[in-house]
C-alpha cells in the first residue's frame, strides 16, 4: 500500500509542476535510439544575415509567415495571445485580433484565404478571414498544438514530438502522419515549421536550430544552427528561446526571430560546411 501511495504523491508533484515559466514548457530529457549502422547524414549550412529589422519585444513568437508584403505572427502565453498582421520596415502592427484568456496561442498559417492558428493544450484551432480577421469557425484536434504551415493543399502540424501530421484544411482530419528521423534516430521538439520550395523547414525547440525535412520520408536532410545570430547587448532577462521561420516565395527572402526578441533577420543559408 505505501508503494501505491508514493507513486500517487509523486504523479501528483509531477502534474502540478507542468505550467509554463520564461520557457516554452517543461521537458524530459529523451533518451537517444540505437542509431543504424548506415545512415545518410543531413547537410550543415552555416548563414549569412542580409537585412535587420524591428521585432515587438512583447511579441512570444509562436508562428510566423510572409504574404502580400507583410509578416504574420501569431503569439503565445494565456492573456497575450493574438493574431498579428505587421509592416516588416517598422515592426509596427497593422491589425490584430486578441484570443480569449484560457487559449494560449501557438502556430499559425495561410491557405486559401484564410489563417488557420493552433492553441497549446486547448485542442482548438481557429479560422480567420486573411482579408479581416474575421473569425469564421474553429476545429477540435486531439493533443497539444506547437507549429503549423501549409503546402497549398495540406495543412502540417508540429506537436512537440517526432511527428508532424498531415491535415485536410476542410475538416483538419489527419490524412497522414511524418515520423521525423536526423541521422537515422527520431527527432523530436519540432515547433515552428515553415514550407519552403518543398521541404519543411522547423525550429528544434529549446535549441538554436532549424532542420529542414523531407516531406515525404521524415528525414532531415539539413540543418543549420543560428548560435550567435543576437548581439549580446540585444538578451534581456525577458528573451526567450529562438522561433519563428517566414519565408517569402517571390524574392526567396527567409526571415527568423525569437520569443521576446527585439529584432527580426532576413538570412541566406550558406553552402554545406565543412567538418
Amino acid at each position: 500500500m505505501k508503494k501505491i501511495v508514493v507513486l500517487y504523491v509523486i504523479l501528483a508533484f509531477v502534474v502540478s509542476c507542468g505550467g509554463r515559466g520564461a520557457a516554452k514548457r517543461a521537458v524530459a530529457v529523451p533518451v537517444a535510439a540505437e542509431r543504424p549502422a548506415a545512415v545518410r547524414e543531413p547537410a550543415r549550412y552555416t548563414y549569412e544575415v542580409k537585412a535587420v529589422y524591428p521585432h515587438d519585444t512583447g511579441a512570444y513568437t509562436q508562428g510566423l509567415f510572409w504574404r502580400d508584403g507583410y509578416l504574420y505572427e501569431g503569439t503565445g502565453r494565456n492573456g497575450h495571445s493574438e493574431l498579428r498582421q505587421v509592416e516588416l520596415a517598422t515592426g509596427r502592427v497593422e491589425r490584430r485580433v486578441k484570443l480569449d484568456r484560457q487559449y494560449f496561442g501557438e502556430g499559425i498559417a495561410w491557405h486559401d484565404g484564410k489563417i488557420y492558428q493552433l492553441t497549446w493544450v486547448a485542442g482548438r484551432a481557429f479560422v480567420y478571414g486573411a482579408d479581416d480577421f474575421r473569425l469564421l469557425r474553429s476545429f477540435v484536434y486531439d493533443g497539444e498544438g506547437w507549429g503549423l504551415t501549409s503546402d497549398g493543399q495540406y495543412l502540417y502540424m508540429s506537436d512537440g514530438s517526432d511527428k508532424i501530421y498531415v491535415r485536410d484544411a476542410e475538416h483538419f482530419g489527419v490524412v497522414r502522419t511524418i515520423n521525423v528521423t536526423m541521422s537515422g534516430r527520431p527527432l523530436d521538439m519540432l515547433n515552428e515549421l515553415e514550407w519552403i520550395d518543398g521541404s519543411l523547414w522547423a525550429n528544434v525547440y529549446l535549441t538554436n536550430r532549424i532542420v529542414i525535412i523531407d516531406p515525404q520520408t521524415g528525414e532531415v536532410t539539413g540543418t543549420a544552427d543560428f548560435s550567435g545570430l543576437q548581439e549580446p547587448s540585444d538578451v534581456t532577462p525577458d528573451t526567450d528561446v529562438f522561433n519563428g521561420i517566414a519565408y517569402d516565395a517571390a524574392s526567396g527572402a527567409v526571415y527568423v526571430t525569437g520569443k521576446n526578441w527585439n529584432k527580426l533577420y532576413r538570412i541566406e543559408l550558406v553552402g554545406e560546411r565543412e567538418e
